[in-house]
């Protein structure tokens, strides 16, 4: 009798379960993650620790990796961003390509201070964020190096934003940043914990709900490759299907640019691409002559520097020709409004063209500017020069894949400028430089976007004379 009843109250739970989910609003069910695919991460760590590394005290220089750029005057870009998104919970998680490495204190062919930052993330839940990164340093004094995967390097100022909601590209911008034990451990000492960093600003791209990451074709039609590499062999100069050329210029010229004398920037127009620390020319047309190592390519792509004091530089027409062991990157040059055509900018070695599945590769090759290319640069740099290096990438076969540039999202997204945040800021205890201290206000949710702007809408750096002796290798903190 107790059974039976079991079975009666178990059938009336079941069917009431049922009645009341055919009565609930459909709003109620959770929506799934979003992919997150393209994006920059903009952040310049601590802008008094630039200047303390390529000032005379440490009397270092920073190198960026992994196609990290720089931006304005005193902040990194990190591109390709990866992760996922929820629109229910807010949670977010991006993920970051490129890093940058400071060296300081050269002594004995080395140096006493190096420190690397990459690949950072950004994760924020439950009304707070953090930023990751991995981390390389040296410890001062003893000069042990320690490698860290991920490290929880700074808390993120969130509060007050609402990230639930979102349906399109995601920006955050000037997010107040604050070092953490773990990270004041990872930077070698050279900061304590809870020393303010630089702001981060990022935005990310959300892939369409029914949309799926999109995977590169192997496989099956790599496996036809092989069966023509006979009939590449067999030709005397084989057509260029596709190629693309990858050059910064110079990094220095494009942060002169940006900065705070010429104030100006730079468009790229006719296909050329922004790869953050290199633009791409794309749609490469040409011959390969294996036998004779040579190549001759031409793209499609310009880009012009525009600024304070007369600067009007368009470079187009770019071209690359490869004979001899020695290559050439050419390019017509405007400047204002006088044109050159065909000028030889830089050169570079290669040792040797070598076709694997149909696609030529140089990555990174050191470039050095010519006569010619000085003159085009208004003798800004000498002959000699080293400009930024060079990538080419050449498909003999309709098949080979061109590499990915870095991918930077979508454009900015759009960015108010909220009213001055009037509470007191806190006092600074590190007079090297004055970075905004107000917490970042939301700006606004709406339209799939989630805008967010720091109060008072700049970062101002005030550097001051600085008095000791090398000697006594005094560290940011103390300087």
């Amino acid at each position: 009798m107790l059974s039976a009843r079991r079975t009666a109250r178990a059938g009336t739970v079941t069917v009431l379960a049922a009645f009341l989910g055919a009565l609930l609003p459909a709003t109620t069910a959770h929506a799934a993650d979003r992919t997150v695919q393209g994006g920059r991460l903009d952040w310049g760590v601590k802008s008094s620790f630039q200047s303390y590394v390529t000032g005379p005290i440490a009397q270092g220089s920073y190198t960026l990796q992994g196609g990290a750029a720089t931006v304005g005057a005193s902040q990194f870009r990190f591109h390709s961003a990866t992760g996922s998104y929820n629109p229910d919970t807010g949670a977010f998680s991006a993920g970051f390509s490129g890093g940058v490495r400071f060296l300081g204190h050269p002594k004995n062919g080395g140096h006493e201070l190096d420190l690397t930052i990459a690949r950072p993330t950004v994760r924020i839940s439950g009304g707070s964020g953090t930023l990751y990164a991995d981390m390389t340093s040296k410890a001062k004094g003893t000069g042990q190096v320690t490698t860290s995967a991920q490290v929880p390097l700074a808390t993120l100022n969130v509060s007050g934003i609402e990230m639930r909601g979102g349906g399109g590209p995601i920006g955050l911008s000037n997010l107040p940043a604050t070092l953490t034990s773990q990270g004041a451990r990872a930077f070698a000492g050279y900061y304590t914990a809870g020393t303010a960093l630089d702001p981060v600003s990022l935005s990310a791209d959300l892939l369409a709900a029914a949309q799926q990451p999109s995977k590169s074709p192997e496989g099956e039609e790599k496996k036809d490759d092989g069966g023509k590499k006979k009939d590449e062999k067999e030709k005397k100069a084989a057509r260029i299907e596709d190629a693309a050329l990858d050059w910064g210029v110079r990094r220095t010229f494009r942060e002169y640019v940006t900065g705070s004398i010429a104030q100006g920037e730079w468009k790229l127009a006719d296909g050329a691409e922004d790869g953050g620390a290199l633009f791409r020319f794309t749609s490469g047309q040409g011959t390969f002559d294996k036998k004779d190592q040579r190549l001759d390519a031409s793209f499609d792509g310009s880009v012009r520097f525009t600024g304070e004091h007369g600067l009007d530089l368009r470079l187009s027409k770019v071209t690359v020709a490869v004979e001899d062991g020695k290559g050439t990157l050419r390019a017509d040059v405007r400047d204002a409004d006088e044109v050159t055509k065909d000028v030889p900018l830089v050169t570079f070695a290669v040792k040797e063209l070598q076709a694997e599945d149909g696609l030529i590769t140089l990555t990174e090759v050191p470039a050095k500017l010519t006569a010619k290319g000085a003159d085009a640069f208004g003798s800004l740099y000498k002959k000699g020069t080293a400009m930024d290096p060079v990538s080419l990438a050449v498909a003999l076969d309709k098949k080979a894949e061109l590499p990915p540039l870095p991918d930077l999202g979508s454009a900015d997204t759009p960015t108010a400028s909220p009213e001055p945040n009037k509470a007191a800021a806190k006092e600074k205890t590190e007079p090297a430089a004055a970075e905004s201290s107000s917490p970042a206000l939301p700006l606004a949710v709406g339209a799939g976007v989630v805008v967010l702007a720091a109060a008072g809408g700049g970062l101002m750096i005030a550097r001051r004379r600085r008095t000791a002796t090398p000697a006594d290798h005094p560290s940011p903190q103390d300087d």
